[in-house]
């Protein structure tokens, strides 16, 4: 859990800058842009010169960066929802690197501890060093075959029954969290779909205070609110991915858990058979 809250608190303080940072660009880039405007202001510009002028920036939003145009199209959205969606994205990422990492600590030379516990119980006839490798040995597959072998005297069908229950066990918490992750992948749309129902109302009002349609007004207050669908968009396909990610390792880890207690089973019989 400490290193859940640490990633966290990482992410957090990561995104807080990078968010600070971009209102900080913002600024700067709104007051430059100003400062241009008052300086181009007294100067006419013939109509033969304009042409070129309105040619040329297409061409400068080109030269833009795809980070710093996301930055601005950010910053456009509001800092309301924006911040929202924001949260949920740091949120997801959190908890689908904590997951990551859980699930690559998980994984196990099954063959090698299959062979050690099988050489301890069969050729040594020592139990006490089958469980002493699989108390070494990290993953929930090694802690399934402890706590079978913990329960050998009583029997195969006890250490079955073990093997089963705690097997349970560590597929709970393979698949922790994971539910969390869903939450911020449904979240991210959900706020991004609000943010965009309220801008068009916030576009309708001042439509309304206007007493007519002007097409400058309608068009921004309509971009401003489907950028919140956009980004909330985006952090859902991002989480998807690292979600699809993390459930097939899942998966084989089940699968791989289930081969293996069978296998574990079957060597107690043989152990059982040869006293």
């Amino acid at each position: 859990m400490k290193k859940v809250f640490a990633v966290l608190a990482i992410l957090g303080v990561f995104a807080f800058g990078m968010t600070s940072n971009i209102f900080a660009q913002d600024e700067e880039y709104t007051s430059e842009e100003t400062t241009v405007q008052e300086e181009a202001a007294p100067a006419p510009a013939p109509a033969a010169v304009a042409a070129p002028a309105q040619e040329a920036t297409p061409v400068a939003e080109q030269e833009l960066g795809t980070f710093k145009t996301l930055k601005i199209k950010f910053i456009e959205g509001g800092a309301g929802f924006m911040a929202c969606v924001a949260l949920c994205l740091i949120l997801g990422l959190a908890l689908c690197i904590e997951r990551i990492i859980y699930l690559s600590l998980a994984s196990t030379n099954t063959k090698k501890l299959l062979e050690g516990v099988e050489e301890a119980l069969l050729e040594d006839n020592d139990v006490e060093a089958a469980k002493e490798l699989c108390a070494n040995t990290r993953g929930p597959i090694a802690s399934i075959f402890y706590q079978g072998l913990m329960r050998i005297d009583e029997g195969a069908d006890v250490v079955e029954k073990a093997v089963v229950s705690y097997g349970g066990v560590q597929m709970g918490l393979l698949e922790k969290n994971v539910t969390w992750i869903s939450l911020c992948i449904a979240l991210g749309p959900m706020l991004g779909f609000m943010g965009t129902v309220i801008g068009m109302i916030g576009a309708f009002d001042r439509i309304q205070q206007m007493g007519d349609i002007s097409a400058t007004i309608v068009a921004g207050g309509i971009k401003v609110a489907l950028l919140t669908t956009v980004f909330g968009l985006i952090v859902a396909m991002i989480l998807q991915v690292f979600l699809n990610f993390i459930l097939t390792r899942i998966e084989a880890l089940v699968s791989e858990m289930e081969d293996s207690s069978i296998s574990l089973v079957d060597t107690v019989i043989k152990y059982k058979a040869q006293k």
